[in-house]
């Protein structure tokens, strides 16, 4: 005899797999990174991420104005710097007429309810292109931390909603924390990069800042030293607990596809709301298998976010958010 009971009763019908489905992404779900450059009227492709720009402050104006119209309510900002204002101590970083701080404003201007979080770290600002310090081949912890919590402060009296902390420096969250309490700005959030790991699939966004490390004697050739080992596991639930412990608002896990499995660990272990970075090499090899023909773009693109949601993210950073959108109909 069959049995009773047949699970594939609740697939007969697109309207019956709606109505069960346990996992649904939403633009409620996005936070969309932005690269914000110099100069005036650039839209500027990046060879590497097919169809995402790096965009000078009046571009950025309109382009928040059209991801608010989209139902896309919070962004991340990145600068591109010029070389000529980098050094080994991220200095512009705390220019408070500086490119992070203007486009800060530019999007608080344009859009006033849109929630604005920056990131908070030194290797774009950095002659080296490292996240913190560089001294005697080595990346300083305690000095750099010191210098993310200056950054943080300029952030907020921009008009920051969260800053971003990507750097892996320890205890940087807890310097951060009692900088933004000091200054008053107790409102202020913090989305610390908690399981940030030491991955291949950065290179698309080092192409858009210009923020790869530089390959010089006596500087780190990489960025194993702070980033995460992505052989570790445990090591991401201990990073996450200290961050949250320092004050962190939100955490996150970064990249996303190839860590799920850490996603999930770390939904088990907190009770704070979980971010995952959908970073420039997954982005890039979903739209170069798409032009190639191999892969069916927006088909492969949900069910990449729907595995992120599912694993346990609350926000998904990914370049996809206005394809996403786009593909609602």
């Amino acid at each position: 005899m069959y049995p009773l009971i047949r699970t594939r009763r609740l697939r007969t019908s697109a309207s019956i797999r709606r109505l069960v489905r346990e996992t649904i992404v939403t633009p409620d779900d996005f936070l969309v990174p932005l690269f914000v450059t110099e100069g005036k009227g650039i839209r500027e492709e990046i060879p590497s991420m097919p169809n995402y720009f790096r965009l000078s402050l009046d571009q950025l104006e309109k382009e928040v104005k059209e991801l608010w119209n989209m139902g896309l309510c919070s962004v991340l900002l990145f600068v591109k710097v010029d070389d000529k204002l980098k050094d080994n101590k991220g200095t512009e970083a705390l220019n408070p007429n500086g490119l992070m701080q203007r486009a800060i404003k530019t999007v608080k201007n344009a859009c006033p309810q849109m929630l604005v979080m920056t990131d908070v770290a030194l290797d774009p600002f950095s002659s080296y292109g490292h996240d913190g310090i560089v001294a005697e081949g080595q990346i300083l912890n305690d000095e750099t931390a010191e210098v993310l919590a200056e950054m943080s402060v300029s952030h907020a009296q921009a008009g920051a909603d969260f800053v971003a902390p990507s750097d892996m420096m320890d205890g940087r969250i807890l310097t951060i924390r009692e900088a933004l309490e000091d200054e008053g700005f107790t409102n202020t959030g913090i989305m610390a990069y908690s399981a940030k790991y030491a991955s291949a699939f950065y290179g698309p966004f080092r192409d858009a800042l210009d923020s790869a490390p530089v390959d010089m004697a006596n500087v780190p050739k990489d960025k194993k030293t702070y980033q995460m080992d992505y052989a570790n596991r445990y090591e991401a639930i201990r990073e996450t607990q200290l961050d949250i412990d320092e004050g962190a608002d939100i955490v996150m896990v970064k990249p996303g596809l190839c860590y799920l499995d850490i996603v999930r660990e770390i939904r088990n272990e907190v009770d704070v709301p979980v971010a995952v970075y959908q970073v420039s090499g997954e982005y890039a090899m979903v739209k170069a298998a798409a032009e190639k023909g191999w892969l069916d773009h927006d088909a492969v693109m949900l069910e990449q976010l729907t595995a992120i949601k599912r694993a346990g993210a609350n926000i998904i950073a990914s370049y996809f958010a206005k394809d996403f959108v786009r593909s609602l109909g």
